[in-house]
């Protein structure tokens, strides 16, 4: 009678691990999952960005033309944006960031133009663009926010055990690039 409890016992204590090992497993595979689809957000949103500044580039040209270093950086910074998708966060990222800084040349350049800046092309870009860098901080926020929520799992016990069977790795975060974390002085 006492083996058949003992039995019994081992039997139930079998049947919890493998359920929490399922139940573990599948946390992180839905952890995995949100990560995943949280990049392809961001991937939207950036080839939307994409898609948008050569329209932009060519509204200034129209004004600006003696101004063709600065319109060159900025298509040769979307052409390196646009290539390093495949190349993961960090490169993406830091591809992203070189881009946002030649549109911040560019921006800059309409300042110096005031039909430009009137002009109604130029207008409905600007704002689309503004729209769009919005949403990609945002797709970003919700990208991280999963990237972290995972690397926990992947990390801490005892589901790194799981984690660690299951061929599960960190997740790199989209962090901002060096020149976007720079301080911002306002002066009134």
């Amino acid at each position: 009678m006492t083996g058949l409890i003992v039995l019994g016992a081992a039997v139930l204590v079998v049947v919890v691990l493998l359920w929490w090992a399922a139940a573990t497993y599948n946390a992180l595979v839905k952890a995995r999952t949100q990560v995943d689809a949280s990049w392809a957000q961001i991937d939207v949103q950036l080839k939307r960005r994409h898609s948008l500044i050569p329209n932009l580039v060519e509204t200034v040209k129209g004004y600006a033309a003696h101004e063709r270093g600065t319109l060159e950086s900025v298509v040769a910074a979307r052409n390196a944006a646009a290539g390093a998708t495949a190349a993961g966060p960090a490169a993406q990222a830091q591809a992203e960031g070189q881009l946002t800084q030649a549109l911040g040349r560019l921006f800059a350049l309409a300042e110096a133009y005031p039909q430009l800046k009137a002009n109604q092309n130029f207008l409905q870009l600007q704002g689309e663009l503004g729209n769009t860098e919005e949403k990609i901080a945002y797709a970003r926020q919700f990208y991280n926010s999963a990237v972290q929520t995972y690397n926990q799992r992947t990390q801490t016990l005892p589901s790194n055990l799981i984690a660690g069977i299951g061929g599960f790795r960190a997740r790199p975060y989209f962090e901002a690039a060096a020149g976007e974390r720079a301080d911002v002085n306002v002066r009134f």
